[in-house]
């Protein structure tokens, strides 16, 4: 069965690429209601999670913060700033021989991998 296009839909799909920093669900939700303020939050939810299935979106599993999202649909890799929180592509080819390395030692069949380096970036480097 085919998934409607619905207004909530695109307008979080919208939000995603216009933010383009890797936003939280609260960061769209936030974005959107400014937009149409009789939106639920659980329909910005609904809607990230129904266009992350369809392959619209990534969801990107940050460990001890919240997922964030992600337009750019080719695998790539991040970088995280430990000091202001900056979440941003990080300019580096994906490495299929990583994957291809870790499907012969385990056997897995790898989709692919994520990988999140974290630092701190030189504008909060040069206030040390």
């Amino acid at each position: 069965m085919k998934k409607r296009n619905t207004i909530q839909g695109q307008l979080v799909l919208n939000a995603v690429r216009q933010l383009s920093n890797h936003p939280t669900a609260d960061d769209v939700y936030n974005h959107v209601e400014k937009l149409y303020p009789n939106i639920s939050k659980a329909t910005v939810y609904r809607n990230l999670n129904s266009l992350v299935e369809d392959g619209m979106l990534i969801k990107i599993s940050v460990p001890d913060a919240a997922d964030r999202f992600d337009h750019t649909l080719e695998k790539h890799y991040h970088i995280k700033c430990m000091k202001c929180k900056e979440f941003m592509d990080l300019n580096l080819d994906y490495m299929q021989e990583l994957d291809d390395k870790v499907s012969d030692l385990t056997e897995y069949k790898i989709l692919s991998h994520d990988i999140a380096f974290k630092g701190i970036c030189p504008k909060c480097n040069k206030v040390n």
